[in-house]
C-alpha cells in the first residue's frame, strides 16, 4: 500500500470549528438534495401508476413523450442527488438520513471518536454521538448549552 492510498483510507477528524464552518457550507446541497429526494418519490409514484396502468390494462395506449419526460427528470434528479452526497462525503461528512437532514462529522471528544451530530433546522451543532449509536443517542457537547439564542416558536 502506497502513502496515498493510507491517506484515503483515513477518516477525517473535524474540530467543533471545522464542523460547524463545513455544516455552514453544506446546508444548502443537503437541503437541496432533501428537496430533490421528495421531488423523486413524487415521479416514482407516477412511474408506478403508468406502470400498474400497463399491468392492469394489458398495454394500453400511454403518453410515451410524457413519461419520457418524467423518466428524464427522474434520472435527471437522482444525478443531482448523487451528485450533493458526493460533494457532502468527500469533504469527510456523513449523511445519515437524506429524509430528515441527519449530517455527521467525525471528530475526538473525551479521547474517544465521535460523531459531532446535526440536523436541518438546527441552529448550530451541539449534540454529539458514539460511533456505534445512532440519532437517538445523541448527547449535547455543553451540557450547560441550553439552546439556541432565539428558539423558533
Amino acid at each position: 500500500m502506497d502513502h496515498d492510498e493510507n491517506e484515503d483510507n483515513e477518516q477525517k477528524l473535524f474540530s467543533l470549528k471545522e464542523a460547524e464552518s463545513a455544516r455552514r457550507e453544506l446546508e444548502p446541497v443537503l437541503i437541496e438534495a432533501m428537496e430533490n429526494r421528495g421531488k423523486v418519490v413524487e415521479l416514482d409514484d407516477q412511474l408506478s401508476a403508468v406502470a400498474n396502468r400497463i399491468l392492469m390494462m394489458g398495454g394500453i395506449t400511454i403518453e410515451y413523450e410524457r413519461v419520457a419526460r418524467v423518466r428524464s427528470e427522474h434520472n435527471r434528479l437522482l444525478t443531482q442527488i448523487k451528485d450533493a452526497l458526493d460533494r457532502i462525503h468527500a469533504t469527510g461528512c456523513v449523511v445519515k438520513d437524506l429524509d430528515s437532514g441527519l449530517l455527521d462529522s467525525p471528530a475526538i471528544l473525551k479521547n474517544e471518536e465521535v460523531y459531532l451530530c446535526w440536523r436541518v433546522g438546527e441552529d448550530r451543532i451541539r449534540f454529539y454521538h458514539r460511533q456505534d449509536e445512532g440519532f437517538s443517542g445523541r448527547k449535547p457537547i455543553d451540557p450547560e448549552d441550553t439552546g439556541p439564542k432565539h428558539p423558533i416558536q
